[in-house]
């Protein structure tokens, strides 16, 4: 018996009672609620035993004893209270039996009493154990939601009964690696960073860790990546750049997209590249048109109460157009749930939110209106009318982000030539990033299409096949440029 305890817990010492008493054997409750319940013949098993049992349990709680036998029909239970502190109610073991039970039964229940009451603690424990690992994983995914959505003060609070205190600034690795790895891996990165790091489990995708970790010179820097990709042999890491706690959701999308770069370096580590936001150059002109297009929603009022109101609505859009349907996972909603949302917005905004286009104006308008460092007009001051994402696009600094955005993909080549990396992306991107209308449109496979995409978020050093994706930006680049550019073929020419 305590071999059995020691290797299987008291589910395998359980099987091992029934199949002594030829009958069933379980643990319960003193209310008579079944804990955990084995039959020697699941298939031929008494429907009754655990039922009789249950009767059982609430007689001896009632009558305050530690052991009782009766008989029922054909059937005998036998019933022994287990031990425990003083200040708890232990279980009930009970086994159900036909008659005659096998000689010895009664001594051999009693014996088996002792491992398993020690079994039960320590299974007690560990369920415990895991309740409080479990709140604390979600208390930190909710920090880290907070801090996404720019409520740094109610971030705060709850940081500080969590520990450590959120820095400022910070740098956010994405951790990436094997199934089932997560809980060793993140204890490595609590390690290697001193216990100075946010490491939150990434709610939309199982295999990553979320690294929010002090930026500077101190220990817990840009090191910090390349050494738990050095450490954890099948890990890779996207490391993004430093910036002010406030910006913890840019840090994020930074993050992720070098570690689509990572993936393909053998050092399995990358660092993203310096290149601007596109909400930092849209200037007050960029901020009346995010307000103006967000208007219908940001004013929304719920018919009832139990609606979505428009902060939530806001918040629902903002994880749809980063993490596409995983935003299930991280808003913890159903998807019938987020399908509703989304209808109530694409009619507030009057918008089809299926469109690239459509998706890629959202997102810009949410990210400038996430950035507080924007010029914007007093509330009490009407501004000048506002201006159509166009007249944004057609801006000199945004067309310069735009440039900058397609350097790395070299000069154009001819116009048609499905090989040129830009029609690839053009091609993508028309064709509402679905893999295959962009391969019957380019003339290939759809594994080569993929196999283009791929390449190409090493060239970009931005993620493209997986969300958050860079499709947003690409398509506000490509724009930009058509826009400067009215000598080209419409047919190469992305529309709004």
């Amino acid at each position: 018996m305590h071999g059995l305890a020691r290797s299987g817990g008291s589910q395998e010492l359980l099987r091992w009672v029934s199949g002594r008493a030829d009958g069933w054997a379980g643990l319960l409750g003193g209310d008579g609620t079944v804990l955990h319940g084995v039959a020697r013949d699941p298939g031929s098993a008494d429907v009754g035993a655990p039922a009789l049992a249950a009767e059982g349990a609430r007689e001896l709680t009632a009558l305050g004893a530690r052991s009782l036998s009766f008989d029922r029909g054909p059937h005998t239970a036998l019933l022994f209270v287990l031990g425990g502190p003083p200040d708890t109610v232990a279980p009930v073991l009970a086994v159900v039996g036909r008659r005659p039970l096998p000689d010895g039964l009664s001594t051999l229940l009693a014996d088996a009493t002792l491992p398993l009451t020690t079994c039960w603690a320590a299974e007690t424990v560990e369920r415990k154990r895991r309740r409080v690992d479990l709140s604390e994983s979600r208390g930190r995914e909710a920090v880290l939601h907070l801090l996404m959505t720019g409520q740094l003060s109610i971030a705060h609070q709850v940081a500080g009964a969590l520990k450590p205190s959120l820095p400022d600034p910070v740098r956010v690795c994405v951790v990436e690696c094997r199934s089932g790895r997560r809980d060793e891996v993140a204890r490595i990165c609590t390690e290697l960073s001193g216990g100075r790091s946010w490491i939150v489990r990434c709610p939309v995708y199982a295999r990553h860790l979320i690294l929010v970790v002090p930026a500077g010179p101190e220990p817990a820097d840009g090191r910090l990546g390349p050494e738990v990709a050095a450490v954890v042999d099948d890990c890779v890491v996207g490391i993004s750049e430093d910036v002010p706690l406030s910006d913890t959701a840019t840090a994020y999308g930074q993050a992720f997209h070098a570690l689509a770069v990572a993936r393909g370096l053998p050092g399995r580590h990358a660092r993203f590249g310096s290149a601007p936001e596109a909400a930092l150059v849209a200037g007050a002109e960029g901020t009346r048109w995010a307000d103006a297009l967000l208007a219908p929603l940001l004013t929304h009022l719920p018919r009832r109460g139990q609606d979505p109101g428009s902060q939530e609505l806001a918040a629902t859009l903002a994880s749809w157009l980063a993490f596409s349907s995983h935003a299930t996972e991280h808003l913890k909603i159903h998807r019938n749930t987020l399908a509703a949302r989304l209808r109530l917005i694409g009619e507030l905004l009057d918008l089809d939110l299926h469109r690239v286009a459509d998706q890629a104006a959202l997102d810009l308008a949410l990210r400038i209106r996430a950035t507080p460092t924007l010029p914007r007009p007093p509330k009490d001051e009407p501004g000048p009318t506002a201006a159509s994402l166009d007249a944004v696009l057609r801006l000199p600094a945004v067309r310069s982000w735009a440039v900058q955005q397609l350097r790395t993909l070299g000069e154009p080549g001819p116009p048609g030539r499905a090989a040129d990396p830009r029609t690839t992306l053009r091609t993508w991107l028309e064709c509402e990033t679905q893999l295959g209308p962009t391969a019957e449109s380019l003339a290939i496979s759809v594994p080569g299409v993929r196999k283009r995409l791929t390449r190409l978020e090493t060239v970009l050093q931005r993620s493209l096949l997986r969300t958050p994706s860079a499709r947003y930006d690409l398509w506000l680049a490509f724009r930009a440029l058509d826009l400067a550019d009215g000598g080209q073929p419409d047919g190469e020419r992305l529309r709004p």
